[in-house]
């Protein structure tokens, strides 16, 4: 008997891979049928996927990847550096890399560079700035079949074909993805030979699914009721952390927050610790810089303890010694927390005479595209997603950019560091520079650092070795075969 799988997670959809997105579950099944020339790796960086090598020139400008022989489609047409290409083209377009409220992500950085198919294992890319971290772009190319794109351009994408280690069996839009184990695929086969993604929105169901054995892996289970997993030897429970940070945005164009000691203020006076146990149980790590602790280059502060006196010393010096209103934009999901957390952190803040003021929004595709049209009060609530320092700082933070999500924040210490770090090929010096911007935005913060949340996936049976991959992303060729008991390599 074959074996196999059943996922669930509380969200599922069959998507065009070229449009951006940073949500664990969607990523999951890209991941599983498509591939791009670079994989994330078990531990963390990149590995080889359909490329088998590559090099870039010192100034980080010109890249080249050598493709492994003999790649094929699930269809069964040839994988090669042309097709390739014309996916990361595709990728490129102004109208692809749409994001909630922010189209052309990934145009920013691969709009005007020179995409070629040297030869038929070959493929360079020639940029018009250095991006030593180009690899942050390309683990999202996933490359589709040339004899798919006509489908994805009308619309359908139902019917994905890509190179990944599953291929398409069946798809239920709005209930089930049903997965073969694709025999072509360039890697080390992986251990089940079907999978099928079923959609659950509920997390209680999802628990009482894998506790019943209708599936074998549960995805964002609840943080407490989870625990129930723990001690039994029947099922593992794994805790991740999402790189995922939960901010503030704070408006640096006008009002208040255009003056870096308020800012430094209301980053100095909050107790995380407090905030994560009262909004959601526990289930996060506090967050004291702009990117996470699994992000390259960061450096976050052990001391974790609110300088209250401190802050009111900084809101002193800015004029606000008699007290500060701030007007605050709260959407009521994404997160689903926001208004309980915005409470909450409205009560730490009387403590140093900040008041807050709190407008709701219940469109939250409206409230992002508010976000970046720069239709925000003093700040907002938000989230900053990708797993990558560089394209955090050039998206969200360089005033050059004058990105999505940017609210007129300036450094320009950081703007520089920024520069040095994309044109520094060494990893070792690059990170060396990212620890410096990370300091330098404890310094002078362009938003309230908050939170990570964490993820609780279940499996079924006892493995106390297997982790969540470090972007915490469901990777399904290291499932173990839950049919034999054997772990993955």
């Amino acid at each position: 008997m074959s074996s196999s799988a059943v996922i669930v997670q509380p969200r599922l959809a069959v998507e065009d891979p070229h449009d951006c997105t940073d949500a664990n579950d969607m990523l999951a099944v890209f991941d599983a049928l498509f591939d791009g020339l670079v994989r994330y790796g078990k531990d963390g960086g990149y590995v080889p996927a359909l490329a088998s090598s590559w090099d870039v020139t010192p100034d980080a400008r010109h890249w080249t990847f050598r493709l492994r022989e003999d790649l094929s489609f699930h269809d069964g047409s040839p994988c090669d550096a042309a097709a390739v290409c014309q996916s990361l083209t595709r990728m490129a377009r102004p109208d692809k890399g749409y994001t909630l409220g922010a189209p052309g992500v990934w145009h920013q950085y691969l709009g005007d560079a020179e995409i070629e198919a040297i030869d038929p294992h070959t493929v360079a890319i020639r940029l018009s700035k250095p991006i030593a971290d180009l690899l942050d772009i390309l683990v999202y190319g996933y490359v589709i079949a040339p004899s798919a794109l006509a489908r994805y351009e009308a619309g359908d994408t139902s019917q994905p074909v890509g190179t990944g280690p599953y291929r398409l069996g069946s798809y239920e839009p709005g209930h089930a993805l049903h997965l073969q184990r694709f025999d072509g695929w360039h890697g080390e086969p992986p251990p089940n030979a079907e999978l099928t993604f079923r959609l659950e929105q509920n997390r209680e169901v999802r628990l009482d699914m894998l506790i019943s054995g209708q599936a074998q892996v549960a995805n964002s289970l609840d943080f407490e009721a989870s625990k129930a997993l723990e001690g039994t030897g029947r099922h593992t429970r794994v805790t991740s952390l999402v790189p995922v940070a939960i901010i503030y945005l704070f408006n640096a164009f006008k009002g208040p927050l255009t003056d870096s000691r308020v800012r430094r203020a209301l980053n100095l006076a909050i107790d995380r610790q407090a905030l994560i146990d009262r909004v959601v149980r526990g289930a996060a790590k506090p967050l004291t810089g702009f990117v996470s602790p699994a992000h390259f280059g960061s450096m976050p502060s052990e001391d974790l303890r609110p300088d209250r006196d401190q802050a009111q010393r900084l809101l002193a010096e800015a004029g606000f010694s008699d007290g500060l209103t701030i007007e605050v934009d709260c959407p009521t999901r994404l997160p689903d927390e926001a208004e309980a957390l915005t409470a909450a952190l409205a009560e730490q803040l009387s403590a140093i005479g900040v008041t807050l003021n709190i407008h709701l929004h219940t469109n939250r595709e409206a409230y992002a595209h508010g976000v970046r049209l720069k239709q925000v009060r003093d700040m907002c609530v938000f989230d900053s997603s990708p797993l990558s320092t560089f394209r955090i700082l050039a998206e969200k933070i360089d005033q050059r950019a004058n990105g999505s999500w940017w609210l007129g924040f300036h450094n320009a210490e950081v703007e520089d560091l920024l520069d040095r770090a994309r044109a520094t090929v060494d990893p070792i010096e690059r990170a060396e520079i990212f620890k410096k911007a990370f300091h330098a935005l404890q310094v002078d913060p362009p938003w309230l650092y908050l939170y990570n949340p964490l993820r609780v996936t279940g499996l079924s049976g006892s493995w106390p070795d297997w982790r969540m991959r470090q972007d915490c992303v469901l990777d399904v060729t290291r499932l173990p075969d839950f049919q034999t008991g054997k772990r993955a390599p």
